[in-house]
């Protein structure tokens, strides 16, 4: 039987390890080093992911349980100010039931308005007692009295027992719809008369103790507010699409929105193509803000820029305080250069030959006061002096009542036959009821004075004389009428000096035509 060898003997044979099995050794201890190293580091960025969404979720927990405190403080508020709001609305009940009274025991008459006293008694009589057909032809018949309108009808509307139900029913006449039957030219646009009773609606339906944030609207109401909006989008079609619907519809939609809080964010592009449509009415920069494009201004401000519109950029970029981004005086100067070249081009167009001169030069005066406007509503006299652009305006509008003014002509001048006007009898004023004309017979067919030749003893005007003293004088308007800069505009206009005394016209010793001589233009 074999005995077990004694594991403490060392006098058996012991293979000493080779240098291969310390190198298997070493690589091996190397690789699983880096292996917990790798693992180690992996870890500890997982653990650190893990501290940062736990510290993210932490602060949205708080930020959650700040805004719901918030949030059930202002419903608490809310709900608290109800009785408050309540009363409010009782007490008003009540003072215009008195006022209705008072109103009904008088009586009201529908005759002339002389005083803004008188037109707001008139105003709150409709009010009371929720005429609002009567209120609308009120409002629709004074369009000259724009301002005090404005200042009287938010105290009118006050007097309503649903002032939002009133002012839908008021303008349900041309909007969405215009369902006029009759309809004149002169009476067609009552697009300012709507968006004046909105912006009136404003102050009065807004929450008495908690401001816009909560509208004073009744429910039934604001969804036929919401129908309204629907029925105006879905006529877009019929009205042209966007680029053609009139800017009154467009302006009246859009307070219609923000007067009754009815804005949708998926709208926010058809609201943002109407905006720049008419970007030139004066409230379109704040209500673009209310319409919730306060995000998308930059592209709107560039986009005007590049349609030419830039005195509107610069209304823009201050209601939105982009002055830093876009400089307003650059973008003025830009417009006044852009102008140059359209007054350019119209003298230049060979269809408007007759009145290229004038055309151009209305042109450059619409330019001119609205760039001065524009300087002196946002305080840029000192980057961009108005002097010389109204010393140029004045040039203009002093050429054009230059123009206007008849030539200076001797009246008891008689006009020889050579000139082309018969002399009448050397004795025709002793016959009795005698009556010798100095006109000519009536022609059978009448020119219009701009083209009238005149008679063979005046000579032409020629084309190769100097520009006619007077503005616009000459037939031919003047090489470079528009010739200054927009950054300073030259004192002495382009055409000094007074009005030529050209010949009678057609040989009139009055220098006037006749009285029967219609002019055709």
């Amino acid at each position: 039987m074999g005995s077990i060898p004694d594991p403490g003997d060392i006098s058996g044979d012991l293979t000493p390890p080779s240098f291969d099995d310390f190198q298997k050794q070493t690589s091996l201890m190397t690789s699983c080093t880096l292996l917990w190293k790798e693992l180690s580091d992996h870890f500890t960025s997982l653990e650190q992911n893990l501290q940062k969404k736990s510290e993210a979720l932490r602060n949205k927990l708080q930020t959650l349980d700040h805004q719901t405190r918030e949030t059930l403080g202002v419903l608490e508020k809310r709900e608290v100010t109800i009785d408050g709001s309540v009363e409010i609305a009782l007490g008003k009940v009540e003072e215009s039931k008195e006022a209705a009274l008072i109103a009904l025991h008088k009586g009201t008459q529908d005759g002339e308005v002389d005083n803004s006293e008188g037109l707001l008694l008139k105003l709150k009589s409709f009010c009371l007692k929720m005429d609002s057909k009567g209120f609308w032809r009120f409002i629709t018949a004074r369009k000259k009295e724009l301002d005090v309108l404005r200042a009287q009808t938010p105290e009118a509307l006050a007097e309503c027992v649903d002032p939002a139900k009133f002012v839908l029913e008021a303008i349900s006449e041309v909007f969405p719809v215009d369902k006029r039957v009759e309809k004149s030219e002169r009476s067609n646009d009552l697009g300012w008369a709507c968006v004046l009773v909105l912006e009136s609606l404003i102050p009065v339906v807004v929450d008495p103790v908690l401001g816009k944030s909560r509208l004073l609207v009744t429910p039934s109401v604001k969804e036929r507010a919401k129908n309204i909006a629907e029925t105006w989008k879905a006529s877009l079609d019929q009205r042209g699409g966007i680029e053609n619907v009139k800017t009154p519809d467009v302006h009246t939609f859009l307070q219609h929105l923000v007067t009754f809080g009815i804005v949708k964010e998926e709208d926010v592009d058809l609201y943002r193509k109407l905006v720049v449509g008419s970007a030139w009415r004066k409230q379109m920069p704040k209500l673009a803000v209310s319409l919730g494009l306060g995000d998308k201004m930059a592209d709107m401000i560039e986009e005007l820029i590049n349609r030419g519109q830039q005195v509107d950029a610069v209304h823009f970029t201050y209601e939105v305080g982009l002055v830093d981004k876009f400089p307003p005086v650059p973008l003025l100067k830009a417009f006044l250069k852009d102008s140059k070249k359209a007054a350019t081009s119209i003298l230049e167009d060979p269809n408007n030959s007759g009145r290229a001169v004038n055309l151009a030069g209305r042109k450059e005066q619409s330019a001119l006061r609205a760039v001065i406007k524009c300087i002196e509503e946002y305080k840029l006299e000192a980057e961009f002096p108005p002097e010389n652009l109204k010393k140029r305006l004045e040039q203009l509008e002093k050429a054009k009542t230059d123009k206007k003014r008849p030539a200076a002509v001797p009246a008891n001048k008689r006009t020889r036959a050579s000139n082309g006007g018969p002399m009448p009898p050397a004795k025709a004023g002793r016959l009795t009821n005698a009556y010798v004309s100095s006109f000519p017979a009536a022609p059978t067919f009448v020119r219009s004075p701009s083209h009238t030749q005149y008679p063979a003893a005046v000579p032409a005007y020629p084309y190769d004389r100097p520009a006619a003293p007077s503005m616009y004088g000459s037939r031919s308007p003047p090489t470079n009428p528009y010739a200054y800069s927009p950054e300073a505009a030259p004192l002495a206009g382009s055409y000094p000096g007074a009005p030529i005394n050209y010949p009678a016209y057609g040989g009139y010793g009055n220098g006037m035509a006749p009285a029967y001589q219609q002019a055709y233009y």
